[in-house]
């Protein structure tokens, strides 16, 4: 009799651990991720994001859960992938570009939505104002576009010699494209280059780019700010390496990928400051309430093995200024 009682009570027990596991993964909250590109483009900027909500204690798989949701540089999904979200009731939504802010805003004015984005937001509509967002979005704003003008100064350092310049944008993404010829056109005629205007937004109209630029051999080569770019940044480094183009680029990935120099926002930073603001979220903080955060970690980064490669001599000056140098 207590033999069957006790193993009656041990089946009882198998029962009961499983249910609770189950429910305690039912209680875990769900952030969305949701982006225009791919994991492998962002790995770096992943890791500061899971750094933030470590910061705010939370850890993956241990009391958060994440939804990832990527177009692979597919745009056009974006709005399904962002339905998908809203209809699994996610906490909050993470949407770390300005296409995916946009998307997410239209479907949805009730889920918390973090973003990170290079323009104003409150210029762009996505917040009442920047200490008061207002509605349930907030997030960081890191400064890409202002530093157009500090990009030309520094490629044309290190060019002192350049007279032209091709300026790489993407069409597709028209409004930072516009702002950023606006801003080289501006900043050319200052220090007296011409500017070249060129278009690109697959892998196919990068290589035909650059076969312009062979013909056309400018002495330097901008490319403005854009997630088709970034994930395509070991492309674009190989290829103004294999042609001989001194280029300029907006982030530190794009020189750790061989690319000569980089000067913008530490955008790993802002994915961590957006970690941080997800997790707020989730202890009960509103997006109304939470003041959009501004970049302030900029970064000059110089790759001297390219610039060796190049036949290009760094002025000491540069590489003094610089936050690192790549051998």
């Amino acid at each position: 009799m207590r033999r069957r009682q006790f193993i009656t009570l041990l089946g009882g027990a198998a029962v009961v651990v499983p249910f609770g596991a189950r429910a305690q993964q039912a209680t875990m909250p769900v952030i969305g991720f949701l982006h225009p590109t791919s994991p492998d483009a962002n790995a770096d900027r992943l890791r500061a994001f899971r750094q933030g909500l470590k910061d705010t204690g939370y850890v993956e798989g241990e009391n958060v859960a994440i939804e990832y949701r990527w177009a692979e540089a597919q745009f056009d999904r974006l709005p399904a992938l962002a339905a998908e979200l809203v209809h699994r009731q996610v906490a909050v939504i993470v949407a770390a570009t300005l296409n995916a802010v946009a998307v997410a805003k239209a479907a949805t004015t009730v889920i918390p939505i973090v973003f990170a984005v290079a323009e104003d937001p409150a210029a762009l509509g996505l917040v009442a104002s920047l200490a008061r967002p207002g509605g349930n979005l907030t997030g960081i704003n890191f400064f890409n576009y202002e530093l157009v003008a500090k990009r030309l100064e520094l490629l044309r350092e290190l060019v002192p010699g350049a007279a032209s310049v091709a300026v790489l944008v993407n069409p597709t993404n028209a409004g930072p494209a516009e702002i950023t010829v606006k801003g080289v056109d501006a900043a050319a005629r200052a220090i007296g280059l011409q500017v070249r205007v060129l278009n690109a937004s697959t892998s196919h109209e990068i290589d035909a780019a650059f076969a312009t630029f062979v013909r056309e051999r400018p002495d330097a080569l901008f490319v403005g700010g854009d997630t088709v770019f970034a994930s395509r940044r070991v492309q674009l480094a190989h290829l103004a390496t294999r042609h001989a183009i001194p280029a300029i680029y907006p982030q530190r990935e794009y020189t750790e990928a061989g690319g000569l120099m980089s000067y913008g926002t530490n955008v790993a930073d802002a994915y961590r400051q957006v970690g941080v603001y997800a997790g707020r979220i989730l202890k009960g903080a509103k997006p109304a309430d939470l003041p959009v955060m501004k970049s302030t970690k900029f970064e000059l980064v110089i790759n001297a093995q390219t610039a060796r490669t190049l036949g290009l001599k760094v002025p000491p000056a540069l590489l003094a200024r610089a936050d690192e140098v790549i051998e």
